[in-house]
């Protein structure tokens, strides 16, 4: 039986090749499209979980309330790890770590900048990576050790054997390679070239050594013996910074590894979502895609059931059984399913490439997985099933003698169905197309907002090495500014456009006591302000005019506010301990999130021990080529042993929209295949109108009816669908859209002109899409439609 359907089935594809083709078509865009999504989202979702107890590890977070409101980070200090491993029940281990920072590796003549994390034992314990060589009972407890992976030992070695081999860091400590490991997985939130001892974190920055609950300096991870624990420890976690400092307010609280990643949002102290909040959109997407293309499916399926009529009959009349005839229709079904999955899989290893440098990441379908062929399969017969239910369901029920007397399908509820369909397909378009619009109207509103400093040409070097020695970097300043490649130069304590450093350590006179307000502290060179391109509100910036000037601080705009100063020159504010008076009021601008307000700021004059970057303003009647290679030669000859690491800060600050532009990216892509399979559900609609319709039309023309006369009948119908559709649409899209914006404090206000683009594009495409095949009817001799008649 099932090689007569089998070969029923490639008969009638083949007979109908047009139908076929639309048909394979439609659903092929639709299975590749709803596989990329997918493959993406298992991606995001298989995030932290390849280690072997995943589900027992935590990462300590603290929550700070400041500013009115509550700040969560993953921020700890040093003394954490061991008051946990010593204090709370049920803790099997705790480990402290640094995050990844950039440090200089150099082999013979090869210098590699990488990504290092200083860690102890328990770290590699907690999350067990794979070792190639070396003994993990070993690693990291002698201080001049280092562990490599892969990758970054081939970068250093070649093919040759790293073990026992020396490397040394920053040009000055010598280190053993005592292990390699399998290369960090890419969906792992901790992301490193290099391990190096705790103690050795300790050794080169002395200061680390101290214990300090006000210092939030490193990444603590706990890992539970059961998680029956979890109650128990996350509450005694809770008051674990007062017990240590009786003025300390902030709290602590165990979140899970897995959920670090898609459940980094927090709002009062708890998580509310994420990442995990644009995968469920792209979930939703994909399903959708799949739905649109079995709907087209079904449409195109029983617009040729006219010409199936009679088969059926005859069937039917030689003794097929109704069961029969739907185990056909899904036989069908499931050709054209096996078919398109087979193109589809074509269109994903063709398009993979393109969406990994779209989006930065590595998206590999791995064929040896078993899961993969098991969803596969899933999703395969999910679609089959659903696309050939209808037409299957429908066609079967036929009564023989009615077709073969002469049947005439009636426009009655099988239409009602299809234009049902149709209607959905563009309720879901339209709502795409809104949500797409807000979204880059979102994204631009926010990167045109003024940030308070001038991005254009405006670079930022890393200081390294011999650059940090006594007097060293203000001769680096002249030699920028006599070569005419720079017009400004100032320092900075961190990158422009990162976030960290910040404090709440800072009083004066009228504070409230009972009030903890957080402020972004940063160290700063002479002539900040004319490098940044930003201004002053009131008063003076540092200049060495003024030797007492490390007695002295700016405030932001911001800090003027909530500290509710009326007149804060010449304020006497108390940083760290330090008694320091306010000379200058500096305009707000961004350092943090651009979607935020700004913070309160303070800013101290920076020495050598606490400036990481210089920043410099190219001259704009240089040539830029020339100005960038004549910076890198001034650097080079004052540190030949580390590369340049230089890079314009408005490069950086473009990776502060990398969440909404992946968003509005693939929106709009997949938004367009949609689209696209949608416009093929409605050309099997019209198939099946100008069918129906065929002798009317013919009559019409017969009266003197014009082409376009006719065009107008025909698009008429599909417009009030379309129409239809977008009044369903409107307030859906509304609903998600505005939910979308409310996680902005900056946020574009809502227009009409999204919703008018969508009832354009979508009337404008149905009527496209309907006269593609009206017109064909509407030329068509009517004779041939009345000769029998």
């Amino acid at each position: 039986m099932f090689k007569l359907n089998l070969k029923i089935a490639l008969r009638n594809l083949w007979k109908n090749k047009g139908f076929s083709l639309i048909n394979i078509g439609g659903l092929s865009i639709g299975l590749a499209s709803c596989m990329v999504l997918l493959i993406y989202v298992a991606y995001e979702w298989g995030y932290d979980k390849q280690f072997t107890n995943n589900d027992k590890t935590y990462v300590v977070y603290q929550n700070v309330v400041a500013n009115g409101k509550t700040f969560s980070w993953a921020w700890t200090p040093n003394v954490m790890a061991e008051e946990v491993q010593e204090k709370i029940p049920g803790v099997k281990y705790a480990s402290h770590s640094t995050y990844p920072k950039p440090k200089l590796i150099t082999v013979n003549d090869k210098k590699i900048g990488s990504k290092a994390v200083f860690a102890d034992q328990k770290f590699i314990k907690i999350l067990d990576y794979k070792f190639i060589k070396g003994n993990p009972q070993q690693v990291l407890k002698n201080v001049n050790s280092i562990v490599l992976t892969k990758s970054f030992a081939e970068k250093l070695f070649g093919n040759e054997n790293p073990l026992n081999r020396t490397v040394k860091l920053e040009n000055q400590d010598i280190l053993k390679v005592e292990a390699v490991i399998e290369d960090v997985s890419a969906n792992s939130s901790i992301k490193f070239d290099c391990i190096m001892p705790w103690a050795l974190f300790e050794k080169t920055e002395p200061w680390v050594k101290e214990g300090n609950w006000g210092n939030n300096m490193c990444l603590t991870l706990v890992q539970l013996k059961d998680n029956k624990f979890f109650a128990s420890a996350n509450g005694l976690m809770n008051g674990i910074y007062k017990r240590n400092q009786k003025d300390n307010l902030a709290v602590a609280l165990l979140h899970p590894l897995t959920k670090w990643h898609l459940y980094g949002d927090f709002e009062n102290g708890k998580s509310i979502g994420g990442k995990i909040d644009q995968l469920k959109i792209f979930l939703l997407l994909a399903f959708c895609i799949l739905l649109i293309a079995c709907v087209n499916f079904m449409n195109l399926s029983t617009a040729r059931s006219e010409g199936r009529a009679k088969e059926v009959g005859v069937r039917k009349a030689i003794g097929s059984t109704r069961k029969s005839l739907i185990s056909q229709f899904f036989s069908e079904s499931m050709l054209i399913t096996f078919i398109s999955t087979v193109l589809a899989f074509m269109l994903v290893e063709v398009s993979l490439p393109y969406f990994n440098n779209l989006l930065n990441i590595t998206l590999t379908i791995d064929y040896s997985n078993v899961n993969f062929w098991f969803a596969l399969l899933i999703l395969m017969l999910f679609t089959g099933f659903v696309a050939g239910s209808y037409p299957a369901l429908y066609l079967s029920s036929f009564e023989p003698i009615k077709v073969l007397k002469g049947f005439k399908i009636k426009t009655d509820s099988s239409v009602s169905v299809r234009k049902v369909l149709v209607v959905g397909q563009f309720v879901f378009a339209a709502c795409l197309i809104v949500c797409t619009a807000v979204i880059y109207q979102q994204l631009n509103y926010v990167k045109n907002k003024p940030i308070g400093y001038d991005q254009s040409n405006l670079v930022q070097i890393k200081i390294e090495g011999k650059m940090r020695d006594k007097g060293k970097l203000e001769l680096l300043k002249t030699q920028l500014l006599n070569s005419g490649a720079t017009a400004n130069v100032t320092f900075f304590s961190s990158d422009v456009t990162e976030g960290g450093n910040n404090t709440t350590g800072v009083e004066w006179e009228g504070k409230n006591p009972n009030e903890v307000i957080s402020f972004n502290h940063r160290g700063i060179g002479y002539d900040f302000i004319e490098t940044m391109g930003t201004s002053l509100i009131s008063g003076r910036e540092f200049s060495p005019k003024f030797p007492n000037d490390t007695n002295k601080v700016l405030l932001n705009e911001a800090a003027v506010k909530m500290m509710a100063l009326k007149n804060p020159m010449g304020k006497i504010v108390n940083f760290w301990g330090n008694k320091l008076t306010v000379v200058g009021i500096v305009k707000d601008f961004v350092v943090e999130s651009a979607y935020q307000k700004v913070a309160p700021m303070i800013f101290y004059l920076g020495t050598n021990n606490n400036t990481e970057v210089i920043i410099a303003r190219l001259n704009p009647n240089q040539n830029i080529s020339s100005s960038l290679s004549k910076i890198d030669e001034l650097v080079k000859q004052m540190e030949p042993n580390y590369p340049v690491n230089r890079k314009f800060v408005n490069e950086s600050f473009e990776v502060k929209f990398q969440d909404e532009k992946l968003l509005g990216t693939l929106s709009n892509w997949f938004g367009g295949f949609a689209i696209f399979i949608s416009c093929l559900g409605l050309l099997g609609l019209a198939l099946f109108m100008a069918e129906q319709r065929k002798k009317e039309i013919s009559i019409r023309k017969v009266l003197g009816a014009s082409t376009g006369n006719i065009l107008t009948l025909l698009n008429r119908d599909f417009i009030k669908l379309v129409a239809l559709a977008n009044l369903i649409a409107f307030p859906l899209a509304y609903i998600i859209i505005n939910k979308w914006l409310s996680a902005f404090e900056y946020r574009v206000d809502l227009s009409f002109l999204p919703f008018v683009l969508a009832i354009v594009i979508s009337i404008l495409i149905a009527v496209l899409t309907v006269s593609i095949q009206s017109v064909k009817v509407a030329k068509a001799n009517p004779i041939d439609a009345l000769k029998y008649e």
